[in-house]
């Protein structure tokens, strides 16, 4: 028996709605009022139907009042009723990895840092050069199996091979095999293999999936840890009187105030403030060129006598600080000098990070004072939380006296570059 829908009729499996205009009104509405209602579902296309219906009478109507108000059809005019539109129903995970995975680096890139998001973006290139045509829902167990399986396998330079641009993760796999013979350390992969939860997690909270299908897959191998080592005097020395025409003033600055690369590169002129006879400040605040790693990481450092010599003789006046500088050039411009000085083997420029605390504690300052300095959470207590609540920091004049403290390695090189 045939179902009988009034202003509907049903081709290849979809309802369709059309209902004539009367003939006065032809010549603004045009004949008919006809649209897809998007669905087989005949319950469905009667309550759209419905709707229709009702905006065929207020589409009349107001064609009726143009009517009554014009002796004229000579000009065409809009119809100011929205007709209702419908998308058609799709099934549950019935997108592919690949177009959902664009929606993830879509939202991903306006929640993330840049650094941050070139993580997420990495993992997920992987995932859909493996599975990016697989409809989400067949993501199954044996898969994900597959998946780990070969990032497991991957080596810590696959990236940078020439043949590596555009190939799929099993043939970053063949490569990783043939130059080289190590892996990717633990901690990596489990981050790579997070990322791709975190997406099928994704998936489940937009309604993609019913659940995470490879949740009870993990990176069963610990975490290996080799910090990079600690700079001594002696290597301090070495860099300082090595003068580089690039790095030289940044150097100084981060040895002095424990500041990270980027917070530095990141330094507006601005950023320095006096206060008064306990001398001058550098202020640590996100702006439009650097944000923050953590809320801690904002705070004041006082400026050594070294760094008020080097900002009234060679630092610019206004703008940035270090105007030709980014994390990318000091990394880079950093191992070139590791290169040339081999006695810094080991080492990385955070390392001046690491000198400068390290120095703050052969004065016998207290640690979560040296924290306050640095930009770390406090150490005081293991509930950061509640101590942060109750404890005011350090004052300016502590924060000095820690600074006046810190001595230099005895050397040359401690005078400033006349290029920053």
């Amino acid at each position: 028996m045939s179902i009988h829908i009034k202003y509907a009729y049903r081709r290849h499996n979809t309802w369709t709605y059309r209902r004539t205009y009367p003939q006065h009104l032809r010549g603004i509405l045009g004949s008919s009022l006809k649209q897809s209602l998007k669905t087989s579902d005949a319950k469905l296309a009667k309550k759209r139907v419905s709707e229709l219906n009702t905006k065929f009478t207020e589409i009349v109507q107001e064609a009726e009042s143009y009517v009554a108000q014009n002796d004229t059809y000579s000009k065409s005019r809009q119809i100011g009723v929205a007709v209702p539109r419908y998308n058609r129903a799709q099934l549950l995970g019935q997108h592919p990895v690949t177009e959902l995975a664009s929606s993830y680096l879509t939202e991903a890139s306006h929640r993330l840092r840049p650094g941050s998001y070139k993580s997420v973006r990495f993992a997920l290139e992987l995932l859909v050069s493996h599975a990016g045509e697989t409809q989400v829902r067949d993501l199954n167990l044996a898969l994900g199996r597959e998946v780990l399986g070969h990032i497991l396998r991957l080596s810590p330079n696959v990236r940078k091979y020439s043949d590596a641009k555009g190939a799929s993760l099993a043939e970053l796999v063949a490569l990783s095999e043939e130059n080289e013979a190590t892996t990717l350390k633990p901690q990596t992969q489990a981050r790579i293999w997070g990322q791709m939860q975190n997406f099928l997690d994704w998936c489940v909270k937009s309604r993609e999936l019913q659940a995470n299908p490879w949740e009870g897959l993990v990176v069963t191998d610990k975490p290996e840890f080799s910090p990079h080592g600690i700079l001594k005097d002696e290597q301090v020395v070495l860099l300082l009187n090595r003068k580089d025409c690039i790095l030289h003033n940044l150097l100084l600055f981060c040895l002095l105030t424990g500041m990270r690369s980027g917070e530095a590169c990141g330094l507006l002129t601005e950023d320095i403030i006096s206060k008064g006879n306990l001398g001058r400040f550098v202020r640590v605040a996100p702006n439009d060129i650097r944000q923050l790693k953590s809320k801690a990481a904002q705070r004041e450092v006082p400026l050594h006598s070294i760094l008020e010599s080097l900002l009234d003789t060679s630092l610019p006046t206004t703008g940035r600080l270090f105007p030709a500088m980014t994390v990318d050039k000091v990394v880079k411009r950093y191992a070139y000098l590791r290169r040339q000085i081999p006695e810094l083997r080991g080492t990385v420029f955070h390392s001046t990070r690491k000198w400068f605390i390290t120095q703050c504690e052969r004065t016998g300052t207290p640690e979560h004072f040296t924290a306050s300095l640095v930009g770390h959470h406090s150490a005081r207590s293991a509930n950061k939380l509640t101590y942060g609540l109750y404890s005011a920091g350090i004052s300016d004049a502590q924060k000095r006296d820690i600074i006046d403290q810190v001595k230099m390695p005895q050397g040359e090189g401690h005078e400033p570059n006349s290029k920053s």
